[in-house]
């Protein structure tokens, strides 16, 4: 033992070293252990994504993400080898000059806005959201810089949470156990409106992924009735909401459900158009 000491004695650059790799080890330990419970605490939240709560989510990411930033410190100032710099970038001036660097990064707004959206709530874990700018998808995961939505198949839309919050954002799923999507049909002027509601209407019905979701003043739920929406330039357009379970792929109801009013339209004889233009040509006098 009186020779191991005399060693590090003789070469103090090897025990401080040595120090640090200990505090290394230590830190990694604690930090697994508090991961672990940590992810113990979240894991029947897990079990079931469509459940898990946004803001509960948004804490495990935070906690994970304090547990590994205090560890990291840790290490840095119980090593006599980092200690004088860590002593250095955290106190005097050079503490205010990093929080100021740091509140110069996106990572912090990234970090409040996450707060804001964690805490009001505009969207939960396993919502399907419409961005204004475009982007479609559901809800996966909420982390302490980004939101993760899926779009098509396996593709994940990565959105820093300083943007997510400044989007105007569509909820398809708000506050219902189902979701919804809106559909627009158009036929020739040639058909009848009535005819084409119910044509319209019996086919999104038939359809085995669509549930009743809209609810009725006396709390029954129902399927959302057809409207004729409008007159465009070569057609009539109708509109209506179809609701369906969660766990149905967005892009396989809408499918299924052209598919059907396609056939459906064909059989009842109603065309669906396409544009017509007149074209008049002016013939010059000599």
């Amino acid at each position: 033992m009186e020779a191991i000491q005399q060693f590090f004695t003789k070469n103090p650059i090897i025990g401080q070293i040595a120090e640090l790799l200990v505090s290394v080890v230590i830190s990694f330990l604690v930090a697994a252990i508090l991961l672990r419970l940590s992810g113990k605490l979240f894991k029947r939240l897990r079990r079931n994504p469509e459940k898990v709560k946004l803001n509960t989510r948004f804490l495990e990411n935070v906690i994970r993400f304090v547990i590994i930033f205090v560890s990291v410190i840790w290490v840095v100032m119980s090593s006599s080898l980092t200690r004088s710099f860590g002593q250095t970038l955290f106190t005097g001036t050079a503490v205010l000059t990093a929080i100021a660097g740091f509140a110069a990064q996106p990572v912090l707004a990234d970090l409040l806005c996450g707060i804001i959206i964690s805490s009001t709530k505009p969207f939960e874990i396993g919502n399907r959201l419409t961005l204004d700018n475009g982007v479609s998808g559901i809800v996966k995961d909420m982390t302490v810089r980004h939101v993760v939505l899926q779009g098509l198949d396996t593709q994940m839309y990565i959105i820093p949470n300083s943007k997510m919050n400044g989007y105007t954002i569509t909820n398809l799923s708000w506050k219902t156990d189902t979701r919804a999507v809106d559909f627009r049909f158009e036929v020739s002027y040639s058909a009848d409106p009535e005819e084409t509601i119910r044509v319209i209407g019996d086919a999104i019905r038939a359809c085995e992924l669509t549930v009743a979701g809209k609810t009725k003043p006396d709390g029954t739920k129902a399927y959302a009735d057809v409207y004729f929406l409008a007159f465009k330039d070569s057609s009539l357009e109708f509109g209506t909401t179809v609701y369906y379970k969660a766990g149905t792929p967005t892009e396989v109801l809408k499918s299924d459900v052209n598919t059907r009013v396609k056939k459906a339209l064909d059989a009842a004889g109603i065309e669906i158009p396409y544009p017509y233009y007149n074209i008049v040509a002016k013939k010059e006098d000599a």
